[in-house]
């Protein structure tokens, strides 16, 4: 019945990845490369850079010139209203106005504009390392469960061996417990098996979320291991991608403080206009020089600084406080993973060969009938259950080997399996 389960297996699994048109699988590298490929965060990163791109382009030009027609000293009364007779002083008059705003403004929104462009390109690589995390860990959890599952096919595979010695020991006059024994192991093995089932299927769809339907290919390779350093990820935490959105934001305020305050100085305008009359009178250029009076600064003007300063402040405070954030988080995972590693090491060099041996000895016993069969299958369970969580407690140790990576490490990331 495992034999066939096995085989079955393998079959729905070739099947899949002919049907996903892959004969390979799917590596820990694969699934970087069509996670930043496809994610809709990358193409709206994309966007919004563009976008502060193209605002960059204009910003510090001078505001569009202004073309004026009009009439002066139009008559609205007598046999000559509303007549642009020949010999009024009616004018037909054209003109050309320019706003020239001080430099001061103009160098402020030039810079506004290149620290949004800045602000984008953060949130953007914030984006790609955050997905490329996400992924890194929905994979690493997919290839820790199917060890476990693929260790569980395995001992339902050597059960069925005792089974039949059960059964054939029963045939010979054996105690009536050991026929039963083996299916109630059965039972109680399928239920972990269900569980397992379970967290796969959850840990596919989570993979399936940074990678599309290539999630339901089989795996290949390993994960990589990647290096943990208390001290260079200390040293990393400064460059926290998340932090590094914080640098833009401020000066792009501080930009945003200088323009409300060259606001206070006045900005200028020319006009030029040529004027037409009639024969008996010629026509006329004139010149016009206007001049902004922000006499209103303390209630039009300071209000819009004091609030860029305010604003300001409370980024930099933001940043303290994400600072103090991560800190804390990496203190704190780095000692996670410490007691990971201990607990990993003491159940592959303690506790794993103590019920692997306690197992065997059951086994013994029951050979040379001295012991029950139900000691036999309750001990090579609990040798499972130890290599089970073995697997688990490097599942989370690997995947938070990869937070800490992608958030505090800037080193390049290792080939899959090295």
């Amino acid at each position: 019945m495992i034999t066939k389960r096995i085989i079955l297996r393998g079959i729905w699994l070739a099947f899949s990845l002919l049907r996903q048109g892959s004969a390979f699988g799917l590596s820990f590298d694969q699934a970087q490369a069509l996670a930043l490929q496809q994610a809709p965060q990358i193409s709206a990163s994309s966007a919004r850079i563009e976008a502060a791109r193209q605002q960059a382009i204009p910003a510090g030009s001078l505001p569009d010139p202004q073309l004026a027609l009009g009439v002066d000293n139009l008559p609205i009364q007598g046999s000559e209203s509303f007549s642009l007779g020949r010999d009024f002083m009616t004018m037909q008059r054209i003109g050309l106005s320019q706003t020239l705003p001080n430099p001061g403004k103009l160098e402020a929104q030039t810079e506004a504009a290149s620290q949004q462009l800045a602000l984008a390109e953060a949130e953007s690589r914030l984006a790609r390392l955050q997905i490329q995390q996400e992924t890194a860990v929905a994979w690493i959890n997919r290839y820790l469960i199917e060890k476990q599952l693929t260790r569980l096919d395995a001992l339902q595979q050597e059960n069925q061996g005792f089974a039949q010695a059960a059964i054939a020991r029963f045939a010979g006059g054996g105690p009536g417990a050991d026929a039963l024994t083996p299916r109630q192991d059965q039972v109680l093995l399928e239920e972990r098996r269900d569980e397992l089932q379970t967290r796969l299927g959850q840990a596919v769809v989570q993979l399936k979320r940074w990678v599309g339907d290539q999630a339901g290919q089989m795996l290949i390779g390993a994960p990589p291991e990647f290096p943990i350093s208390a001290r260079e990820l200390s040293h990393g935490l400064h460059q926290h991608p998340e932090l590094d959105v914080f640098e833009p934001k401020t000066k792009l305020l501080s930009a945003e403080a200088r323009a409300a305050e060259a606001g206070k100085i006045p900005d200028f305008g020319v006009q030029l206009a040529y004027q037409h009359r009639g024969p008996a009178f010629g026509d006329m250029v004139s010149f016009q020089v206007s001049v902004d009076l922000p006499i209103f600064t303390d209630t039009r003007k300071e209000p819009l600084v004091a609030a860029k300063l305010a604003e300001r402040a409370a980024v930099a405070d933001q940043r303290k406080a994400a600072l103090l954030e991560h800190q804390s988080m990496l203190e704190s995972d780095l000692a996670e993973h410490q007691r990971l590693q201990r607990a990993i090491q003491r159940h592959r060099e303690q506790l794993t060969p103590l019920a692997r041996q306690k197992a065997q000895l059951a086994l013994a016993d029951w050979q040379n009938r001295q012991g029950e069969l139900s000691a036999v299958f309750n001990a090579r369970r609990e040798y499972l259950e130890t290599e089970l969580k073995t697997l688990d407690l490097e599942n989370q140790r690997l995947q938070l080997a990869a937070r800490l990576h992608y958030n505090y490490s800037r080193e390049t990331l290792p080939e899959a399996g090295q």
